[in-house]
């Protein structure tokens, strides 16, 4: 059975943070923002070398924009302390007009984290520290004179809250397992995998543990926004897998992972040549889905 929350579909790309990449990344910004793109979704690994800070990025890029929304997709907890997270996205909304969302994730690579100085989280360990660092984002960006928070991974000890975001931030987790997923259900505003390690065919399970969550909270999981990162190529030949082929067919897949597989955002990741890739999203897929949405939901 298909699943459709019937929430506004809503597109955007995936950008890289390569310093060396830099010249793709300002002619891509404009193509998106004219073509009609709401967001930009910007991976965060502090430890790649190659990386350029995620955060300090989003700033310029937010300056050099008007209109796009940005978000880390999704922010390095176990290098970043929540604390600052907090203070760091109610800065970037209030200089931005309300234009920044957080994507939040538990960790990955461990190792490289160790080696940068971030403490090692087993799954347990890293869950709940993610759900912690939730609570305490939120109460930072709460109205309330000062705020105390006693975790297992993290501690507030009467801090006062402030600047308060331009917008209601949305926190959107990107995360898999089966407990996280439920704890997002209650918790968070939006969900961010990534189709490389979230298929379509497992998404209706994972959808299913999102909505229980919501259930045991009492919330609406059509409140919950469904952000897909798909990664492919828009080609003029045949089909040659997922996502990779030509623009009818992106379209159909598309239109599919709304209405049968519960998706309603798509950042898109270009295999390669970026710029192109996104003039063709914008023009030849985006208003194509749009209107197929539309009239399948009548």
């Amino acid at each position: 059975m298909g699943t459709d929350y019937g929430r506004r579909v809503g597109f955007g790309v995936f950008a890289s943070p390569e310093a060396d990449s830099l010249r793709d990344l300002w002619a891509l910004l404009p193509v998106a923002e004219h073509g009609g793109l709401e967001f930009v979704g910007v991976q965060d690994h502090p430890y790649q070398r190659r990386h350029l800070d995620t955060w300090s990025l989003m700033a310029t890029a937010l300056a050099r924009t008007e209109r796009l929304r940005f978000f880390p997709d999704v922010a390095n907890l176990p290098l970043r302390s929540p604390a600052i997270i907090a203070k760091s996205a109610a800065s970037l909304d209030v200089l931005s007009g309300g234009r920044f969302e957080l994507g939040l994730g538990a960790g990955a690579f461990w190792e490289a984290v160790v080696a940068m100085g971030g403490e090692r989280r087993g799954p347990r360990e890293a869950a709940d520290a993610l759900v912690e660092a939730v609570e305490v984002i939120r109460l930072l960006w709460s109205d309330q004179r000062s705020v105390r928070f006693e975790g297992g991974h993290y501690r507030l000890a009467g801090v006062r809250p402030g600047p308060a975001p331009a917008h209601d931030i949305g926190i959107w987790l990107g995360v898999y397992g089966p407990r996280l997923l439920r704890a997002l259900g209650r918790i968070a505003d939006g969900w961010v995998p990534s189709s490389g390690y979230a298929e379509p065919a497992g998404l209706h399970d994972m959808h299913a543990r999102i909505d229980a969550g919501a259930a045991e909270a009492g919330r609406d999981p059509a409140s919950i926004r469904r952000v897909y990162n798909v990664m492919g190529a828009i080609t003029d030949g045949a089909s040659t897998g997922f996502l990779r082929g030509p623009a009818e067919q992106w379209v159909e897949q598309l239109t599919e992972l709304v209405l049968e597989y519960g998706m309603d955002t798509f950042v898109f990741g270009p295999a390669e040549n970026p710029v192109r890739q996104v003039e063709r999203f914008a023009a030849e897929v985006v208003p194509a889905v749009r209107e197929a949405v539309h009239r399948e939901r009548g």
